[in-house]
């Protein structure tokens, strides 16, 4: 059954990208995201667990965790955190960070200054990843892609 899905799926991939128009290379996209030829950069991956110190429910902790979301909002505004979001915490995975730097002292710095690091909630692991410059695109169009409230 896993090999018929397989096969499905890849199947399905190779009529949908034999009836897409070539892409048009953007050399002007690619320049200012930092994208090799393959269309690739490299980031920081940052890994965030389960720390040592969990904050007891309550105001403080509501504090910490509003800290946690604008440093994010601060670090993608500044252009440095291309992506993040939350795990499920299985195997005690919370989230990620994904920098747009391939200075892993920058990104450390960048860690360092979130709330949930600094009170011990989360443990931070830092890697070095390469992957699409595309991911820059992520902070541009995130933002049209929530609905607004009535």
């Amino acid at each position: 059954m896993k090999r018929l899905t397989a096969c499905a799926v890849a199947l399905f991939a190779a009529l949908s990208a034999q009836a897409q128009e070539p892409p048009t290379y953007d050399a002007a996209k690619a320049q200012a995201w930092g994208a090799n030829d393959q269309g690739l950069r490299s980031y920081v991956f940052v890994l965030l667990k389960t720390g040592p110190r969990r904050m007891p429910d309550g105001p403080a902790r509501d504090e910490m965790f509003k800290g946690h979301f604008a440093n994010m909002q601060r670090l993608a505004k500044e252009g440095l955190l291309a992506y993040a979001g939350p795990f499920d915490g299985v195997d005690s995975w919370r989230g990620l960070f994904i920098f747009a730097t391939s200075d892993m002292e920058l990104a450390r710095k960048a860690v360092e200054s979130d709330p949930v690091i600094v009170n011990g909630e989360m443990v931070a692991e830092l890697h070095k990843h390469f992957g699409s410059a595309a991911l820059l695109a992520v902070n541009e169009w995130h933002p049209k892609l929530i609905k607004p409230k009535p």
